[in-house]
């Protein structure tokens, strides 16, 4: 436990377990330590347990092996052929909200590339794609009072080209992008989005749906909500009302998804036959101290205001879950308003919403460690409203996101969440993966993001009974990753930003994520090597680079002092020697010096 350390006092701990000092009874409490000490000493070593061990096994036979995209950060063409404004257009050129200033007019230039994705897609063996359409490119003034026919051929083709290469396209309405004319009358906040969002929708079902099967109506509502109208930190940049805002768009959201399912399966599920749902996103939240009820409290309060908040009106009871409306009514009554900050749902409202769904849409990347962090009344805001503090375990890898760490077994444990929460809907991971910085091809990390991700999902299906239909990567190539621009790479295709042709070259890990999706999961060794992993036939799929591509930070090896090395290095090197070379000649005139001096001491006589 913490001790008295000597000169230190108390301000220097050692212990497994936190001693309170300046409670009279001096409480011990155990620290994450303790308990992996615990561990150790049970198990009499580090032992797996069988359910750590990598499970071997398969998927469904129908499962849906994707990997996605959005229309913002890969199409490009952004005044092109009739298309209008977007939210993210006008927020990207927007100077300081940028990383880099970069900006999606360009982007991987999917619009123009048809040719180029397909041929990625079908490398990977994928049976979907899931990729979103930019609603300001269909009707560039948001309504249907002009139906821009260049940018929805565009969309046609893509679908076409799909279906002949025998990829089934996953359709997302809404990614974000929202065209700007409508953000110039409140966006999200205006309550007449409703019936706008409707209408588009109604197109989309209408001119592509004898085609497509599988619609997301919205990606990710938290992000649109909370980032877009409460920090600011994504389009549409607003930060002005945290304590309000939020909560009205996420409102308006969830009235236009399910007014789009209701649309769809009044409409057109009879004869177009397609699954119709919404995509939510989710970290997980672990006690940050499994033993203190508070952080067990503050992980569960941290789910309901982030996965909870979207889910359970659609997935439970059309309401918001008690959790979250206690918390925002408590706290806005305190502050002195007369009401709750949170919307309420009428009654007929509530039975709209209810079971809008065909499927649960997950987005999913990370894990947080949640203890209780309360703000003053004054502060009237989401995360003052949510009371959590969220912190990482610093031994969890990391990645090219600040955010992102590696937390494979936080995935298994939000799949089992929703299956307590939310009755063990069908699920189909819309979004997963790993980023990184730089041009190395040879993405290791991403192997073993996918391999422990992957098989944790697995073992959901198979010890948790959790209903998995589908898993999709994010994704097919790098992209413009919101405001970090394209410093974030999470592409399992590298796109050469430098080359005319941008290219899509193929990571390591795409050789990877094709066996899985080949095998279907993860063929056991022990049974001799399976079919699907047997070597392809030549020219059947693309090369893997596993070199820097020409154009972009390629280093040739130079010959230095008799050793080969990079350019880079090299240099460095030459830096290194020629401040050696200077040292050494400041040293010899030092010493020059400092022997005149002493020459020139007169010499003391002797008595």
């Amino acid at each position: 436990m913490d001790t008295f350390e000597w000169n230190s006092g108390y301000s220097v701990r050692f212990g497994l377990h936190h001693v309170d000092f300046k409670n009279p009874s001096r409480p011990r409490t155990p620290k994450r330590s303790a308990i992996y000490y615990a561990e150790i000493i049970r198990n009499k070593g580090m032992p797996l347990s069988k359910e750590d061990e990598f499970l071997y096994g398969e998927f469904s036979k129908d499962f849906a092996w994707s990997v996605a995209s959005a229309s913002y950060q890969i199409e490009g063409a952004w005044r092109a052929d009739g298309k209008s404004l977007s939210i993210w257009d006008q927020y990207a050129h927007t100077p300081l909200r940028i990383g880099n200033d970069d900006n999606g007019d360009i982007a991987c230039d999917s619009y123009n590339r048809i040719e180029q994705d397909v041929t990625a897609l079908k490398n990977l063996k994928v049976s979907h794609y899931r990729f979103s359409v930019s609603w300001s490119r269909i009707l560039p003034d948001g309504t249907r009072n002009f139906v821009n026919e260049a940018g929805l051929n565009y969309y046609v083709r893509l679908i076409d080209a799909l279906l002949v290469a025998n990829i089934s396209p996953q359709v997302t309405l809404y990614h974000w992008d929202l065209p700007q004319v409508l953000q110039n009358i409140g966006g999200w906040e205006n309550d007449t989005i409703v019936e706008k969002f409707k209408d588009y929708a109604d197109l989309l079902f209408q001119k592509l749906g004898d085609k497509v099967k599988f619609w997301i109506t919205i990606n990710e509502p938290y992000i649109v909500a909370n980032l877009g109208y409460g920090y600011g930190t994504a389009a549409p940049g607003i930060s002005s009302r945290p304590g309000r805002a939020p909560y009205i768009v996420g409102h308006n959201l969830i009235k236009a998804h399910a007014e789009a399912w209701h649309l769809y399966n009044d409409k057109y599920r009879a004869s177009q036959g397609g699954l119709i749902s919404i995509t939510i996103n989710s970290d997980w939240a672990e006690p940050r101290n499994p033993y203190k009820q508070e952080d067990v409290e503050a992980a569960r309060r941290y789910m309901m205001f982030y996965g909870g908040w979207f889910a359970n009106p659609i997935f439970n009871n059309g309401d918001y879950n008690e959790v979250m409306k206690s918390r925002v009514r408590e706290r806005s009554l305190a502050s002195g308003l007369t009401q709750s900050r949170l919307p309420e749902f009428t009654e007929s409202e509530k039975q709209r919403i209810k079971g809008t769904f065909d499927y649960f849409g997950f987005n999913h990347y990370t894990t947080i460690l949640a203890s209780p962090f309360n703000l003053p009344i004054s502060q009237q805001t989401y995360d003052a409203d949510r009371g959590v503090a969220s912190t990482t375990d610093h031994s969890w890898l990391g990645s090219g996101s600040f955010w992102l760490k590696v937390t494979p077994f936080g995935f298994r444990r939000i799949l089992n969440w929703i299956k307590e929460e939310y009755n063990n809907p069908p699920i189909l991971v819309t979004e997963n993966g790993i980023s990184e910085r730089g041009t190395d091809l040879n993405d290791v990390w991403r192997e073993h993001y996918y391999k422990e991700y992957i098989n944790e999902a697995l073992k959901a299906v198979k010890y948790d009974g959790v209903d998995l239909r589908g898993y999709t990567a994010w994704s097919l190539m790098d992209n413009f990753e919101w405001a970090t621009g394209f410093a974030e790479r999470f592409g399992l295709h590298y796109t050469n930003y430098s080359d005319p042709e941008l290219a899509r070259i193929p990571k390591k890990s795409t050789k990877y994520y094709r066996s899985i999706i080949l095998c279907n999961g993860f063929p056991d060794p022990s049974n001799g090597s399976p079919p699907c992993l047997e070597p392809e036939t030549e020219g059947t799929t693309a090369p893997t680079v596993t070199t820097p591509p020409s154009g972009e930070n390629r280093e040739e090896a130079v010959s230095f002092l008799g050793l080969e090395i990079s350019p880079s290095d090299a240099e460095i090197a030459l830096y290194v020697e020629f401040a050696i070379l200077i040292a050494a000649v400041l040293g010899i005139v030092l010493l020059s010096v400092f022997y005149r001096k002493l020459a020139k001491k007169p010499k003391m006589s002797n008595f």
